[in-house]
């Protein structure tokens, strides 16, 4: 191996030490540098600890693997140090294990920090310490969505076993009507024609007689109890949500122009805005070009080539909650009309199927932020219809060609 650095050190990291081997020497070929290994513990007084050693020997470039979440703590200390001169690498355990040449004897750390001094490694995208903080907050609202999704299919499936089956005709039964009905089920556990009358407010008055009828069981004092508290519990985590939607509108103020950059592609509203901006951040430079942002992401198909012959691949591993807002807003776009995008979705869909191009269309749509967050300019669909209608041009314009070559005179309308 052809040695890069005079120093630089590897961390094997777990969850309760840190070992460290700091690699020192001159890059002359055939010398075997200094080595020093060193154990640290995790709590912050060690991770201090560490940083005060690679600043005594003046270490600016550092390896971790990426062990679970407990890199992030490390990383969040040693990127203090040296100010704007530590160079930190996150390294894939996946791409670390493809790099031959490793001795079965051989620490992790030392072996991190030998392939770090010859240049082998590649860190992984880690955006930026504001990024990351609100990255929290928008992976903390899909938490509670999700909660509050299963506490509410709870609670229905409560009142569906004990004969209540308002989901029959209320379109949502937490809304005003249903509410005011498992409240009364609370009180009484029952429902008579006088209060049903009392809770169905709007359009759900007209079906009274339907609703009483589907209302034909009663819940017993331990189920009434149990009612309560499941609802107390969904109350608490929907004020909950509104208080962490607050915080990230409040703390996403600072990127005000990318936000109303994306927000000019059809189907991405705020909380997508929001979710997409805190897995990718606003600089896209750390991303050569829209092919590597898309394989991070784990929207681009996997390379399997055999005897000259390319096989069908799963999309790859990447980020699972960029994929996932991506392929929402594709379901939004797919079933809009009017729409370049909408329109490439059918055309696509015929020849793969719903779901790979849903995969597809979440692709085009990342590389369309890309493009948007690296110019800075505003999403234009009169620009795709534009570029749609000359490549149709150039194909008629060929086709025309190639009858002219053959002897047919082919006249096409003005």
């Amino acid at each position: 191996m052809e040695n890069l650095l005079t120093c630089c050190c590897g961390l094997d990291i777990h969850k309760e030490s840190i070992v460290a081997c700091l690699l020192q020497g001159p890059l002359e070929e055939g010398y075997k540098p200094a080595s020093e290994v060193r154990e640290f513990g995790t709590q912050l007084a060690d991770l201090n600890a560490l940083r005060e050693w690679l600043q005594a020997h003046d270490c600016h470039y550092v390896a971790m693997e990426s062990t679970g979440i407990f890199w992030q703590p490390v990383y969040a200390i040693l990127e203090e140090a040296f100010t704007d001169d530590m160079h930190l690498l996150v390294v894939n355990a996946r791409h670390l294990k493809k790099v031959p040449g490793r001795k079965t004897d051989m620490r992790d750390a030392e072996w991190l920090a030998i392939l770090l001094r010859a240049g082998l490694l590649r860190g992984s995208f880690v955006p930026e310490r504001d990024i990351r903080d609100l990255r929290q907050f928008t992976r903390y609202r899909k938490a509670l969505i999700r909660d509050i999704t299963s506490q509410k299919n709870r609670i229905e499936k409560l009142l569906q076993s004990s004969g209540f089956r308002l989901s029959s005709f209320l379109s949502d039964i937490f809304g005003a009507s249903g509410q005011a009905i498992m409240e009364q089920l609370v009180q009484v556990g029952y429902i008579s024609r006088q209060s049903l009358a009392k809770c169905l407010k709007g359009r759900a008055r007209q079906k009274s007689n339907e609703i009483l009828t589907n209302l034909n069981g009663t819940l017993s004092g331990p189920q009434r109890k149990l009612l309560k508290r499941q609802l107390a519990h969904l109350r608490d985590l929907q004020d909950n949500l509104a208080e962490v939607e607050q915080d990230i509108r409040a703390n996403f103020a600072q990127f005000e122009g990318p936000i109303e950059l994306l927000d000019t592609i059809p189907g991405i509203d705020l909380t997508a805005a929001h979710a997409v901006l805190a897995e990718i951040g606003v600089d896209m430079s750390a991303f050569p070009t829209a092919e590597h942002i898309c394989s991070w992401a784990g929207l681009a198909p996997g390379n399997h080539q055999s005897a000259g012959k390319k096989k069908k691949q799963r999309i790859t591993h990447g980020n699972n909650y960029l994929k996932t807002i991506l392929c929402e807003v594709a379901w939004v776009i797919a079933r809009q009309k009017k729409l370049y995008l909408s329109a490439w979705y059918w055309r696509l869909k015929q020849r793969t199927g719903a779901k790979r191009a849903i995969v597809a269309l979440a692709r085009k749509l990342l590389v369309i932020i890309y493009t948007m967050l690296k110019t800075s300019q505003p999403y234009d669909e009169q620009k795709f219809l534009e570029r749609k209608q000359a490549s149709e041009q150039k194909r008629v314009n060929r086709m025309v060609n190639e009858l002219a070559r053959l002897g047919y005179s082919v006249s096409l309308p003005s």
